[in-house]
């Protein structure tokens, strides 16, 4: 599949300024939607639109399906009347460049609660109330899942869904209905915000649309053991007789590890989805593509074998590769929903199944130009050697900022040769990887916020392997002067990255 020439930029919406501790789909996002047209961008790429997991990951979600409600704008239910100005003061946050996950989850999803029983109440609502109702019944099939199941982690906070009370753990139906019915209320409170979230995302991606802006979503390969899918469908996970999972995923080591990754994911039982036409794939690509325009499917390699680790295991050392259905699953979901506009994250340990994948699939694979200027001329991460069905980023949100990869990471062997190729002396290296992925023959160009602003080490947004402190950073309007927007407009016009036609 070849995507049409085009840039944008990588920010996650938690990163977005905002009153209330972390960005949101509030007045902000909208903000910078506008910025992103003045700045020339067609794409605006964001990570997982889950709620966040252990460590506050995005990529650890407790549902495949539903969103993050930390995303909610608290305004528009105030707006609403579902809450009120004393609500919504004392919001957590005192750094504006930095989430506080810890106190902005808790105070947001109180928030979250005072409204959902004030719209219950309202008996003014009744258009809402019938749209509600609606969304309840359009996304019946997780929704209802995925309300209970975080209803019950509260109730049984100290444990994984495999400890519950057996009847719950292993979902006897008269256990489950008298769960729903003791809790209505929570269950309706969680059934709100997803309908809230849902509302508010598309109304965003609606605006974004309209103005010429595409959204590049993220999706994980792997989901969290402690999820709603996982308990509702153990038996499409290579789990044991007491649902604990056997084996688990991760990668091998490598030359950034030398234990490798132990991510911990139950890994899926293929011949179990296989058996049913891959549905509930199916079904998840299908709700993925209703939030964004194209995903990036993360850790695509994975499709074509997975590192499978004993559970139990200390490090990801004593893994093995096995084989995983590759175009047998992407053709069950093609044949249910056409034409895919997927990037494959084909970074890590790539073999040749992998490229044989992507390339029969026709999925544009990454380049990644930190990763171009150690080794030799022949390095398929430089410049010279991308291809043009491929998507090109100065660093996704696994690098640090290009200021503190240059700064900090980059030998300087790669530093001479980033001169040398480049013809710069590398007092801007981002805006001269900026430059270099725009002038790049790939198709599109992502460049993370981050580098656009010109941040070091300080905005890194994740490090893998590393279990806490990340996924934190934020950055303020006072940040953003004018003529970030004017170079990248300028660069996008220099390079047709702004939808101008080639010239015969």
């Amino acid at each position: 599949m070849r995507l049409p020439r085009a840039s944008g930029i990588l920010l996650h919406p938690t990163s977005l300024p905002g009153p209330h501790g972390s960005g949101d789909l509030g007045p902000a996002a909208y903000h910078f939607v506008d910025w992103l047209v003045a700045a020339g961008q067609k794409l605006w790429q964001i990570l997982p639109l889950a709620g966040v997991g252990p460590g506050n990951s995005p990529y650890m979600s407790r549902s495949a399906f539903a969103g993050n409600v930390l995303l909610i704008d608290l305004a528009d239910l105030r707006e609403r009347g579902w809450l009120d100005d004393d609500d919504l003061a004392g919001a957590p946050g005192g750094n504006p460049h930095a989430v506080d996950f810890g106190a902005v989850v808790a105070w947001r999803h109180e928030r979250l609660a005072r409204a959902a029983a004030r719209f219950a109440a309202d008996a003014a609502a009744a258009e809402q109330q019938a749209d509600f109702a609606a969304f309840c019944r359009e996304h019946a099939d997780w929704l209802d899942n995925h309300a209970l199941f975080m209803t019950l982690a509260e109730e049984h906070p100290a444990c994984e869904w495999s400890d519950w009370p057996v009847p719950l753990a292993q979902r006897e139906p008269a256990a489950l209905a008298a769960a729903a019915a003791r809790h209505a209320a929570r269950v309706a409170m969680h059934k709100f915000c997803q309908w809230r979230f849902f509302r508010q995302w598309h109304k965003l991606k609606r605006y974004a649309n309209e103005r010429g802006v595409g959204i590049v979503g993220d999706a994980p390969i792997f989901i969290a053991y402690h999820s709603a899918e996982v308990w509702a469908r153990p038996e499409l996970f290579e789990l044991d007789a007491l649902g604990k999972p056997s084996v688990v995923a991760g990668v091998p080591p490598d030359a950034f590890s030398a234990t490798g990754q132990l991510w911990g994911n139950p890994l899926y039982r293929w011949p179990a989805h296989a058996k049913e036409g891959f549905a509930w794939w199916v079904q998840r690509v299908r709700r993925t593509f209703e939030l964004v325009d194209m995903v990036r499917i993360d850790h695509f390699r994975g499709f074509a074998a997975y590192w499978e680790i004993p559970a139990g295991q200390p490090d990801a050392t004593a893994g093995r590769w096995v084989p995983a259905p590759g175009r047998e699953l992407f053709e069950a979901i093609e044949r249910e929903l056409g034409a895919l506009r997927i990037i494959a994250e084909d970074l890590g340990v790539i073999t040749p199944d992998v490229v044989a994948l992507r390339e029969a699939c026709g999925f544009p694979g990454m380049r990644i130009l930190q990763f171009a200027f150690g080794g030799s001329s022949g390095n398929a991460y430089l410049p010279h050697n991308h291809e043009p069905a491929t998507v090109v980023y100065t660093g996704t949100h696994d690098n640090d900022t290009s200021r503190g990869w240059w700064e900090r990471g980059a030998t300087e062997a790669e530093r001479h040769h980033l001169r040398e190729l480049l013809a710069t002396e590398g007092r801007e290296v981002h805006w001269d990887l900026i430059r270099a992925a725009m002038a790049s023959v790939a198709d599109t160009a992502i460049v993370p916020m981050q580098d656009v602003l010109g941040l070091a080490s300080e905005a890194r947004m994740n490090f893998p392997g590393q279990g806490d402190g990340w996924w934190r950073w934020r950055f303020s309007w006072q940040q953003v002067r004018p003529e970030h927007a004017s170079r990248l407009a300028h660069l996008a016009r220099l390079f047709r990255r702004d939808g101008t036609p080639m010239q015969g």
